[in-house]
């Protein structure tokens, strides 16, 4: 197994749970070959649960270290290469990204219950069950709050795209990640186009119905001055 390690045909799996991220080295048929750990707690920050951005990294640098470090100690071997590595999280939650990269939002994970508003509008909407912890209901409810970053977000990922994007450059999603973004359809296995339809129908109209009530504060603000 020493050689098979330091061949580079291993395959890493690191799961970031809600209190512990591990990290399991297999082989192709899926026997265990090292283990590591990293324990970890969300916190309550302005009444939404989250983890910093440095505890992310943080956790991922200590669960590897803790895996290759029971490398060492089971095969005597550094762990330097691999055959593929595999990211998962907790799925769903909120994470927003301007144009440049910048978090627009501390990261809202599935824990928090504050978008009940949102998902019984959506799920109405599709005649489809969104949960409150989907990310779609994030995103919704941020609207209904007019929260002030929304107009500003680039692109919204998962915990377990987030890190991917950011180890390999390239911002994509398995289809089970998906399903806890947003609706998915299984036949051509990607995000529900006419649910997307509806939901960008619904912005437009929450779009327009903004920028009336800033008309009608400009208007009354006019009416005072004179």
């Amino acid at each position: 197994m020493k050689n098979y390690i330091e061949s580079g045909k291993a395959i890493l799996g690191i799961e970031f749970g809600s209190t512990r991220i591990k990290a399991v080295l297999i082989n192709d048929e899926g026997d265990v070959l090292a283990v590591g750990g990293y324990d970890w707690e969300n916190s309550l920050v302005n009444g939404i649960w989250t983890y910093g951005l440095d505890e992310i990294y943080a956790g991922l640098k200590g669960a590897y270290a803790s895996l290759k470090k029971d490398v060492k100690e089971r095969y005597g071997i550094t762990l330097k290469n691999l055959k593929a590595l595999g990211i998962s999280g907790m799925m769903h939650g909120y994470l927003p990204f301007d144009g440049e990269g910048k978090l627009l939002a501390n990261f809202r994970t599935w824990r928090n219950t504050t978008t009940a508003e949102a998902a019984g509008i959506l799920s109405k909407l599709f005649s489809f069950n969104i949960p409150q912890r989907w990310s779609i209901a994030h995103l919704y409810q941020a609207v209904l709050n007019g929260e002030e970053h929304v107009p500003r977000i680039y692109r919204l990922c998962t915990l377990a795209a987030y890190i991917h994007w950011k180890l390999t450059g390239k911002f994509v999603v398995g289809v089970g990640e998906a399903s806890g973004i947003f609706p998915v359809d299984e036949t051509p296995m990607d995000y529900n186009a006419e649910m997307a339809a509806q939901r960008d129908s619904l912005a437009q109209e929450k779009k327009i119905e903004k920028e009336k009530e800033k008309a009608e504060k400009k208007k009354k603000k006019l009416e005072v001055k004179k």
